[in-house]
């Protein structure tokens, strides 16, 4: 007989014995930069747990081993997507996505989270047992359908569809006789060097591609398109930011990474809330001051308000960032132009407008989004009843009302996604600590019915809009919001009680013969 009490699988013997499936202490799913993220946390603050990480790809790494698109690079200052614990070890603020991938990849070997990834495994159904006090994960693998359980369940897979890219209808698109590519599935064979390419789309990938393309620095070996224009239906805000961080180069030089990281990471952080909160509050001011930047950077006459001035606020929706103003220096040249208005049809030849205008394309690129998907597609169920995400409520932006055990990434909309992560990271082992200390194996948010119902990402993008009504609820007070804002989080997720809005049980000895 044995008994298993919630303790680490190598101190009881768990495991494969009986026939039964491999048990571990936690499973991570997904080995992008929040998996990877999570596992270091659990390696320094909770070493000891039997645990996993499951990729369904063959590579560890997630968007940055995913997207292969010219120019492909952060939106954010790599000082806060870094992780807090190994800060980004370069003066460059949006790196490319090569060195992104590279970073993660050291972090995963450094705290040797590596060997614990199991690839070509994909999560496609998880079952909550109350009487034994765990998931039982049904996976998909290359040796076919196999299980395994685990005592929690950490979903690392961000929010989006790893395998379907987003394209709107395009009318007429099967008249079309040239190469129609979407970004999520670039296929590094194209080549576009003297070509006419148009991509279609306003947000960041739009951004880094068009100067990317015009560049011949665009993709090894495969030089410059003749001419890129960017075809968008509505202007998002352009910030040109240094590529890279003026401070960190000057504390680079005089004083040492543990006490300059630091401090350049702080500066970073702050810069993103004020500029966040400045833009909520004062937004014609910012509209303004983003409106000169774009002015001073572009050809005189250039029609400024019909390119670059949303009809909506500042950080209603994300705010794109490009490197040394390389955006607008491309327009300069000439290289590059922009186009905003409604597609008619598609030609053979390329794309008619609303406008009547007519875009020559030998290329036409959709960089129009995401589709967004929580959970990786993988259904869940407690206790033989499935969980239908919008009748939940997420408990501090991390955990699902009625649901045990289980805990999910969602970075920040306003600024980079890894400073979430870390946070949420920090306090799962925290709250692993302490079931352990108090003798708990189960911790489930309790919801309160007196807590009103908000959209749990309010954004206006269009790959959060689109799928907002499959999402769980956010509230409207602690501990039930998303705060979106990183002081406000760093304190409260630090600081809170784990027992504030929680039902937990004791561990039950489950015996087998």
């Amino acid at each position: 007989m044995s008994t298993d009490v919630g303790v680490p699988a190598e101190a009881t013997g768990t495991g494969h014995g009986g026939g039964e499936p491999e048990h571990l202490d936690v499973v991570i799913v997904g080995a992008g930069l929040s998996g990877i993220g999570t596992a270091c946390h659990l390696e320094r603050e909770q070493p000891g747990h039997s645990y996993a990480l499951l990729e369904a790809r063959d590579d560890l790494g997630g968007t940055w081993s995913l997207f292969r698109y010219p120019g492909i690079r952060s939106d954010s200052d790599m000082h806060t997507l870094g992780f807090r614990f190994r800060p980004w070890p370069d003066t460059v603020a949006l790196a490319d996505g090569p060195s992104i991938l590279e970073y993660v990849r050291d972090t995963a070997q450094e705290y040797g989270v590596d060997e614990h990834i199991r690839y070509g495994t994909r999560v496609t159904h998880a079952a909550w047992s109350s009487e034994d006090q765990r998931w039982t994960l049904t996976l998909t693998t290359a040796a076919g359908e196999q299980h395994l359980t685990c005592s929690f369940l950490l979903w690392c897979s961000g929010y989006y569809r790893y395998d379907q890219g987003y394209t709107p209808e395009l009318p007429g698109i099967g008249n079309y006789g040239g190469t129609v590519v979407h970004p999520q599935h670039w296929d590094p064979e194209l080549e576009y060097a003297g070509k006419r390419v148009v991509v279609i789309g306003s947000g960041a990938t739009a951004v880094t591609l068009v100067p990317a393309l015009t560049s011949d620095s665009g993709t090894e070996g495969s030089g410059r398109a003749a001419h890129v224009t960017q075809l968008q239906r509505t202007p998002s805000y352009v910030l040109s930011i240094g590529r890279t961080d003026p401070v960190a180069e000057f504390l680079s030089r005089w004083v040492p990474a543990r006490i300059a990281d630091p401090i350049v990471r702080a500066k970073n952080i702050a810069q993103l809330i004020t500029l966040y909160q400045v833009s909520q509050r004062f937004p014609k001011f910012v509209k303004g001051l983003l409106r000169k930047g774009a002015v001073a950077q572009l050809p005189e006459g250039y029609e400024v308000d019909t390119h670059f001035n949303p009809p909506y606020d500042p950080w209603d929706q994300r705010m794109c960032m490009v490197p040394d103003g390389d955006l607008f220096k491309a327009i300069r040249r000439g290289d590059a132009d922009i186009v905003t208005d409604k597609i008619e049809t598609f030609t053979e030849t390329g794309i008619k407008l609303a406008s009547g205008q007519e875009l020559e394309a030998d290329i036409v690129i959709t960089a129009t989004g995401l589709n967004l998907q929580m959970f990786g597609g993988a259904d869940l169920e407690v206790d033989g009843e499935p969980v239908h995400l919008p009748d939940t409520m997420a408990y501090r932006g991390m955990m699902l009302s009625g649901v045990p055990n289980l805990v999910f990434m969602i970075g920040y909309t306003n600024a980079s996604w890894t400073l979430k992560v870390d946070l949420v990271a920090e306090y799962f082992c925290r709250l692993l600590g302490w079931m352990e200390a108090h003798g708990k194996g189960v911790a489930v948010p309790q919801r309160d019915p007196a807590v009103g119902e908000r959209p749990l990402l309010d954004f206006d993008a269009g790959y959060v809009q689109r799928s907002i009504h499959e999402l769980p609820k956010g509230g409207d007070r602690a501990p039930w919001t998303l705060a979106m804002n990183y002081a406000i989080d760093a304190v409260a997720l630090r600081r809170a009680k784990v027992d504030e809005g929680m039902r937990f049980e004791p561990v039950r000895a489950r015996v087998r013969a």
